[in-house]
Order: structure tokens, then sequence, then C-alpha cells
């Protein structure tokens, strides 16, 4: 390989801590847990962990909420439960990346607690403040989570921000003391030996000081404040400053959550001469079939609009910048049940996706229970929810009027509890996350789709992930070859090369259940081409000028010289 940063050459697996695997019984995933599950990890052959939060939290938005930076949720074990788990780690070669959450703390954080208690607290600038405006908050922004942005404090009669949840109070970046104790933090855990952060909603730190109304679109009483707080007026100043200060003296991974991002502004964000970031979470893809109530009311999707929409990074990104590669998060629906088929072809259609995502040029990442084709849940009940998000967006629809059912069904397509169903191990009692009662009810089909299942069955979804992993330690061209995008009108066969010096991979994938045909030799010349893997038996050899694709078939060919 070339001697490009070890990131550039790593896959990313993302841990949900919650639930991911419970030692203890109390229905919770925690740190001894992932601990247990290490040689799992191992077998499947990633780079890195990525965890989210594990901070000490009082949990109002699943520990996105941070009550102290420097201590363990007990709900997850203690400090020297992960002090054993980096040691673990480090011993089979894997890396740490812990989440940062430096947009907001929780109203519990301290703070928080002594920037309340008046206007002329020490810490009073830590957060932001405004006066209300005649009896109502200090303009109409919206929050995230439902609701205003604005929540009124009546010891010291004024209004706090919080983009999210009103326990989320935002901190204020122009203060350069909090800067100085972000940085501080940051260190401590780098110290430790943690090999970089994964970045939330980092390109909101950066407010608009005029704090302007935003627009009301028809029907809304509070604004999408993004345009007046997404890639703010002194983002790049301060991601340079906590770059120079802190993360530049570490050789680590960065990467930086960022809603309303362009091609443009992440060129800005991750070119490395900017000495910014090393990459981006951009969610343009993620929004494909959005309605007018956004995900909550998905239309149906294009193949061609997906291919402009990953085609657009993968070029944009070519020569400035990096590009982070992924299909699923702990925020996202399961790409099986939104971009595949997770009946009928279920497995076949969960390897296709893995093969389109992973043949591309940026660092993958693999959250858990993707490796082995988890589902979308459907519960029957809001009830069984525990989503925030979803929970406060449901009970404003229904004082609407908008039945039960039609919401549901919104949840069941788009909510983040489809990502946060406990990791289905086996077919035993909670899908053997727990001996107790689950935070989260486990999806009902785990005793149909499980790790003990996939381990034994050599053609499993797992052992494809093993093997698309293992290609990016031996294929420069995976890791470096350029992008190029081919049959981009083709609404069932999404089909790309890759090129790096003379060589050339191509990236054919089927994303219909009908079987197509196709003749490449226009756009590649009649050619032999070998496989390098598949999710279907293949010959060896194939030509280029018929090839017949099944329903979901995806393969990587490497081209012979014309």
């Amino acid at each position: 390989m070339t001697t490009e940063p070890w990131w550039k050459e790593s896959v990313v697996y993302q841990i949900y801590p919650r639930s991911f695997n419970d030692s203890n019984g109390d229905g919770i995933g925690d740190i001894p847990g992932i601990i247990e599950k290490l040689d799992y990890l191992s077998t499947l052959g990633v780079d890195v962990i990525w965890l989210s939060p594990i901070y000490d939290s009082p949990n109002d938005d699943n520990g996105y909420d941070i009550r102290n930076y420097q201590a363990i949720m007990h709900e997850f074990g203690t400090m020297a439960d992960f002090d054993e788990l980096l040691e673990k780690a480090h011993a089979k070669g894997l890396k740490i990346v812990m989440d940062l959450v430096v947009n907001h703390t929780s109203d519990e954080h301290a703070w928080f607690m002594e920037a309340k208690q008046s206007k002329n607290s020490p810490k009073r600038d830590y957060y932001i403040w405004r006066e209300g405006r005649n009896g109502a908050q200090p303009n109409n922004w919206a929050s995230n989570f439902s609701g205003p942005a604005w929540e009124y404090d009546e010891q010291t009669d004024m209004y706090y921000l919080h983009l999210f949840s009103k326990k989320q109070p935002d901190l204020n970046w122009e203060n350069p003391e909090l800067r100085q104790d972000v940085y501080k933090m940051m260190k401590w855990w780098l110290d430790k030996g943690v090999a970089g952060f994964r970045m939330d909603v980092i390109n909101l730190i950066s407010k608009d000081q005029s704090f302007p109304d935003g627009e009301l679109a028809e029907g809304e009483v509070y604004a999408s404040p993004m345009p007046m707080t997404a890639n703010g007026p002194r983002i790049h100043e301060f991601l340079r400053e906590m770059n120079e200060q802190v993360l530049s003296q570490y050789d680590i991974l960065t990467v930086g959550e960022m809603p309303g991002v362009d091609v443009e502004e992440v060129k800005r964000y991750t070119a490395a001469e900017r000495n910014e970031l090393h990459m981006v979470f951009h969610f343009e893809h993620m929004g494909l079939g959005d309605g007018p109530e956004g995900k909550w009311s998905a239309l149906s999707w294009k193949l061609t609009e997906l291919k402009k929409i990953m085609s657009k990074w993968q070029y944009g990104l070519e020569q400035e910048g990096w590009n982070s590669l992924y299909w699923n998060n702990h925020d996202q629906p399961r790409v099986v049940s939104r971009f595949g088929d997770d009946k009928t072809y279920r497995e076949r259609s969960a390897k296709m996706l893995a093969t389109c995502l992973h043949g591309m040029k940026g660092t993958p990442y693999i959250y858990q229970g993707e490796e082995i084709g988890m589902t979308n849940v459907a519960f029957s009940s809001i009830a069984e929810y525990e989503d925030i998000e979803s929970i406060n967006w449901y009970n404003e629809k229904r004082k609407q009027g908008v039945p039960e059912e039609e919401l549901l069904q919104s949840i069941h397509a788009r909510g983040r509890d489809n990502a946060r169903t406990p990791m289905q191990w086996d077919d035993t009692l909670h899908a053997g996350f727990t001996k107790g009662t689950p935070w989260l009810a486990v999806n009902p089909n785990y005793k149909e789709i499980n790790v003990k299942q996939a381990l034994e069955q050599p053609n499993s979804i797992f052992y494809y992930y093993k093997q698309l992993i293992a290609l990016r330690k031996t294929e420069e061209t995976l890791v470096h070859g350029a992008y190029g995008l081919l049959l981009p009108e083709d609404e069932a066969v999404y089909a790309y090369t890759r090129k790096f010096n003379e060589d050339v991979l191509l990236v054919v994938c089927n994303f219909t259940a009908e079987e197509q045909r196709r003749n490449f030799n226009a756009e590649l010349g009649e050619r032999q081409a070998r496989v390098i893997v598949s999710n279907l038996e293949q010959e060896e050899a194939q030509l280029l000028d018929e090839v017949v694709l099944a329903p979901y078939e995806a393969f990587i060919y490497r081209l012979q010289s014309s």
C-alpha cells in the first residue's frame, strides 16, 4: 500500500453501546459487553470501533446529553472498564474512536448548573442566553426535536438556546474560555489512547450572532434554524483552532457529522492544506425521497437520484478532501429495509448494498447489525418506542388529528429506533443481548437473523462483509482509485469503475428484483474480466458484451488489458 494516512485504508464499525451487548442482565448494553465481543469484531476484520457516547448522562437523548465528559455513564460501567476495553482492543489491533458532543451539553452539566445561578455567573457565557421578545422567545427558531428552540429560565428571566432537546442547552463557542475547556477535555481522552473523534453536529457550533428570525414554511409556528446555525460565520476558524491546538498533535481520525453541507463546503472542511477535519458525514443520500414533512413523509425514490448524489460526492472530493461511506448509523433506518428487499431477497440485497458502498472511494463505516442484515422493526404502539424525536413528532401530529396508523407507518419506515433495537446475537430469549428485560424490545425476527446463524453459514452476509473488508487491505485500487460512473440514466443497475495506475475494477449492482442484461463493451471496450468478489457464484472469467444480472446481484470485476 502507499504511505497514506491509516484512516484512508481502514474500515470503521460503529457500536451503539446501549444496544450492543449486556453483560450484567440489567437490559442495557455496556462496556464489559463490548469487551466480550472483541473477538467477533476481530473476526469481521474491521480496524476501528466508533463508540456512540458512553459519557455520564441523564439520558434524555440516549447519551447525547452529556453531564460529565470525563466520566462513564453508570449503566455502561466504569472508567476502569473503559481502560480495559482500550487495552484489550489495542492488543487485537483495534482502535477506538469516541463520539465528541460539543455543540451542547446536558442541562445537568456542572457548567450549566452554575451558568443558570445568576446573570453574573462565571460560567454564564458558556451557554447562549437572550432576553425574551414581546413576552415570547427571542426569535422564531424551532428545535430539531419539535417545538421552540428556546427555553425560558424563570430564575434569571432569560431564555437559553437548545437546537435539540430543552435538556441539551447549546454551548457558546464565541467564548474562548469555553473552547479551551473543550480542548483540554479532548486532549485528556487522546492522551488515554483513543484514536480520534466522530464529532456530533459539529458544523452547528458557530451561530449567526444576530439571531435573526427564520423563514416560516406554510403552517409552521417555528422556523428551521439551519440557515443561521449550519456552517456559521466562525466555523472554519473554530475548527482550525481545534486542529492547531489539539488534533494535529495526535495521529488520529476525525470525522464531522454535518447536516446541511454541500460538496464545496465539505472541501473546505476536509482539504488537507486547510487543517480542519479528515472527513464529514453529510446527509444528502439519507434525505433521498424525503417529502413535505422531511423524512416523515417519505416518497418513492429513483436509483438515478441515488447515483447522482453518490457520484457528486465521489467526483467532488476526488482531488480535495475524503469521503466517509455509510448506509446506516444510530439515526437512520436499516439500509436493507430502505434501499434493498428485506423480505424475499434480504441476504442478497444486503450483500449488493455492501458491494455498492465498499467499492467506492472513501472510508467505509459499518453500523452494528448491518453485517448480518438486520432490518427495520414495526412496533404496534408508540408506547414501545423510546426515541425522543419519534415520540415528540408523534405527539405533535396526534394533537393535529393525524391518524395513529399513518404516524406509525412513518415511524416504521424512518424512525431512529429501527437502528437501536438490540443486536441479535443468537436465537435465545431477547436474541442473546441480555438475560434481563431489554431497554428497547428486540426485533421479533431475531430467530431467523442473528450472529450465531451467520457465523455457521459460509455464505452469510457476515462473511461477505469480511471478504469486502479484507479486499481493502490487498486492493490499492479500492482505496485510491478514481471513481467513474457508468450508465448514469439506468434505473435498475448501478455500475462504476475504479481506476488506479493501469488497474481497472468494475463494480456492478442490480437494485431490482428482476433479471437485468447489460453490455459494457461500449463503455469499456471488448475486454475480459476476472471476478474479485460476487454475491452469487460466478465463473472466474467473464465477458462484458452480455452481463446477465440475477435479482439484486452484485460483483466487482478486474478488467484485463484490452
